[in-house]
């Protein structure tokens, strides 16, 4: 069973930042791809920004691009999302959620979640 918990989620100010972080248990993403989802009330939810666990290559969506950072520490299984200058439109929650294999795609397509098949419960980020 594939666990990711995330944490790092807050009430901040706009300008402010985060650092969010997912914990992937005893599942080793060694290869895999990771990502970084948001969704705000009524709204679909948003793939922001993935990562190849082989490379570390990323890929991120217009709407973070510049902001946002995701990185990986293979060593303690965790995922992470730098965000900086928050904007209250960056209110939403925060999943992190982990593909079976490799990322599929380094377009926008790669972002979609109908690609990932581990979920975490989400964290929340509300910007003021």
């Amino acid at each position: 069973h594939v666990q990711l918990v995330e944490s790092g989620g807050g009430s901040v100010q706009a300008g402010g930042s985060l650092t969010l972080s997912c914990a992937a248990g005893r599942y080793t993403y060694k290869r895999n791809c990771m990502g970084w989802f948001r969704q705000a009330p009524g709204k679909e939810r948003e793939g922001i920004a993935i990562i190849s666990g082989h490379d570390g290559r990323t890929h991120y969506a217009d709407s973070v691009k510049g902001r946002f950072t995701i990185s990986q520490d293979k060593d303690k299984n965790t995922l992470y999302l730098d965000i900086y200058a928050l904007r209250p439109e960056d209110t939403a929650m925060y999943y992190c959620a982990a593909q079976a294999g490799i990322c599929v795609s380094w377009y926008d397509t790669g972002l979609s979640a109908r690609y990932f098949s581990y979920w975490g419960l989400g964290t929340q980020v509300t910007v003021s």
